[in-house]
Order: structure tokens, then sequence, then C-alpha cells
């Protein structure tokens, strides 16, 4: 599903910016004006760039700044104040200035007779469509601190999942990072002073010596540009990622790569089972649940694959198998969703799928770190190790031409 950039003015005159996902610009604009809003600009876009394309201060609120907003509301609701008071108390603690802008206005809705759902559907920018429909689920049913606490809890376990893969990739990059330094040192500073002390002799170098010599010799000369088509390859695959298309295809190469696809198609297990789980727990109908829980699946090609799985359930169908079409979950996670379906506790299965898989991806994460460090020491360590005795070479054939 595309993603729209928008510039709306209220009923009140007052300009906002936000993003809405939607199959077309027709139907998205007439959701917006729906919502009593005056579309001034509309246009589609990747994510990544509606993010980059904004000033600072209107950029989504980082995921634990997010939590305790939300730990803060669920104890200011629970303590029975005033809903006007909380969003007052909420405004004070707030530092992100687009953010606490944003509360000002939910508040004067709210003050105008809007539902507090209703009023934070206007901020998509801060606001997801999962937790504007977990805040309606929870005022429809009058159990909104059951319903936060729930979402609480949901954003902690998607903030550790988020943690955990974040930091199995991090620790390989370190090291690989450290090894380029570690070899760019002695090639750039270390091996010239060796030529230096060989002096004359350097003409009768060892030929892997020489070899090494003439490799950075070269490297030297042609540093410049490569770094230049490099940083230019980074930029257009970066800029290619921002568009809907360029997303879509380089999420479903990942669902492809050896070993990472496995990951990536866990990673997305967890992420639908879990809020589709935490939103039908607050009493959202399927059909809704789904919608939302399927935008919050961060690969766009399984995103987008279950598209479908929303209109064929409208249509009858039954999770189990509007799921299993697309062919984006595991086996065994279809085939626990229809044991959940028959016995009447989908959502106690959705919970369980996500733990079992959760489970599941540590150890997948933990088995790659494991594999990765020592191949990278290894691989690092041959290289160094091999540069350092190429260097040394002409010093052993000189030292053993003294000794004969």
């Amino acid at each position: 599903m595309a993603v729209f950039a928008y510039r709306v003015a209220r009923p009140d005159g007052s300009t906002i910016y936000g993003h809405v996902e939607g199959e077309e610009e027709a139907l998205v604009r007439a959701k917006l004006e729906s919502q009593g809003l005056l579309v001034f600009h509309l246009h589609r876009r990747g994510m990544a760039a509606v993010e980059v394309g904004k000033p600072w201060h209107q950029r989504k609120l980082p995921l634990g700044q997010f939590l305790i907003f939300n730990q803060e509301l669920l104890a200011l609701v629970k303590s029975g104040l005033p809903i006007l008071r909380v969003w007052d108390l909420l405004i004070e603690r707030t530092g992100h200035a687009g953010f606490q802008q944003a509360l000002r206005e939910v508040k004067d809705d709210i003050r105008g007779g809007a539902s507090a759902s209703d009023a934070l559907a206007k901020h998509s920018v801060y606001f997801s469509e999962l937790y504007v429909a977990t805040v309606k689920a929870g005022e429809q049913s009058g159990n909104l601190p059951d319903v936060l606490q729930r979402y609480v809890t949901y954003l902690k376990l998607m903030i550790a999942l988020r943690q955990k893969v974040t930091k199995a990739i991090s620790y390989p990059l370190v090291l690989v990072l450290i090894g380029v330094a570690v070899i760019g040192f002695l090639l750039t500073y270390v091996m010239p002073t060796f030529v230096s002390v060989y002096g004359e002799s350097a003409r009768t170098l060892p030929w892997a010596t020489q070899l090494l010599l003439d490799v950075v010799t070269q490297a030297e000369s042609l540093a410049l540009p490569v770094i230049v088509v490099v940083i230019g390859i980074m930029l257009g695959m970066r800029a290619y990622y921002t568009t809907s298309a360029g997303r879509l295809s380089i999420d479903r190469l990942f669902l492809t790569l050896p070993i990472v696809g496995q990951i990536v198609v866990q990673h997305n297990t967890v992420q639908l089972t879990r809020t589709l789980g935490t939103i039908l727990g607050g009493g959202t109908p399927l059909v809704d649940a789904l919608r939302s829980a399927r935008a919050a699946v961060s690969n766009r090609f399984v995103s987008q694959r279950l598209v479908r799985a929303v209109d064929e359930i409208r249509e009858g169908a039954t999770l189990a198998n509007a799921l299993d079409r697309p062919k984006v979950l595991p086996r065994l996670a279809i085939e626990m969703l229809s044991v959940g379906e028959e016995t009447g506790s989908l959502e106690t299965m959705l919970r369980d799928i996500a733990e079992f898989y959760e489970a599941d991806l540590d150890t997948r994460l933990a088995q790659l770190t494991t594999w990765i460090e020592p191949a990278l020491l290894l691989v690092m360590g041959v290289m160094v190790g091999g540069i350092v005795i190429v260097m040394y070479l002409p010093v052993f054939q000189m030292a053993g031409a003294v000794g004969g």
C-alpha cells in the first residue's frame, strides 16, 4: 500500500502535515475531506522520504519516548483526573516540540466534543492507525485503562524485539569497521615507512611485497574516484528505497536471501501476530484489527500481500485461510491459527505464536552472532597477519642473505 504525504487545514484555520497509507490518491483525499479537512497538498511518496522531508520537530517520536508517553497517560487515566487535565499534564511533560503542539491540538479537539481517538487520528505523524484503533476500542468498550495497559505491554515487547535485531546486526558491523580501519592504517601509514627503510633495495623486493606495493599505489590514485562512486551508489540506493517501488522490491529481496530471509519472515510473523492479538484483545473486529496490524508489519512486500487477506476475511474466509494464500507466513503459524479459530481461542493462540517465534528468533540471532564473530575475527586476522608478513618479507630475505 502506498504512502501519501499531505498538508491540510482544519476548520479553525490551523495547518497540519502528515502522512497516511492508502490504495490511491482519490480515496485518501476523500478520507481526509470526510474528517472536515481542507486538502492543500497531497502526493504519493515512500515512507522514508516523508520522514526525511519533514522539519525535525514534525518527525515521528522515538519509540522509547512514545512508550513513556503512554505509561504516563495510563497512570493519569487510572488516577481518575478529568480528561482535559490529563492532557494538560501530558503537554507539560513533553519535550518534543512537534509532539507537544499535536497534543495541544488534540486537547482542543476533545474540548470541542471530539473523541480522543478521532482527535488523535488527525495526527498520523505521531499516532499510527494501530494506536488510534486501540484507543477507539478502549473508548467503545469502556475499559480504556485495560486497553492502554495491553498496548504498553505490546510496545515494550516490540522495542525489545527491535533491540535484539539491532544488537545482532551492530556488533558484526563494528568488527568489520575496525578491521577495515586497521588494514587501512597498515597500508597507508605503515607500508610507506617500510618502503623508505628498504631504500634502493626496493627494486629487488619479493614478488608478494612488490604486488602489495603496486596495489597500494594504484589504490591511492583511485581512492577519491572509488569513494565518490561508493557514496553515489549508497545515496542512489537510499533514494530508491524511499520510493514505494524501491522499498517493495528491496523488502522482497530480503525475503529471498539465505538465512536472512528466514529471520525476516520470523520477525514479520512476530510483528503481525503480536499486534493482531493486542488489537483483538481490545475488542476491535477482526477485519479492522487485521487492517491495522498489517500496517504495523515493517516489510512492505509482506504488508502489501496481506491486503487481499483483509478483503477475504470481509467476504467470510477464516483468518488462517486468508493468511495462508499470500505465502508470507510460516506454515506452522498458519496451522496454529487454524487451531485457535476452531477452539475459539484466537487471541491466546496469536500470543502463543508470537512468543514461539520470538524465542526461535532469539535462538537464530544468537547462533548467527556466534558464527559471525569468529568468522570475521579469522578473516581479519588472516588479512592483517598476511599484510604484516608480506611487509617483513624483505627483512627476512636480507637476514637470510647476511646469514649465508
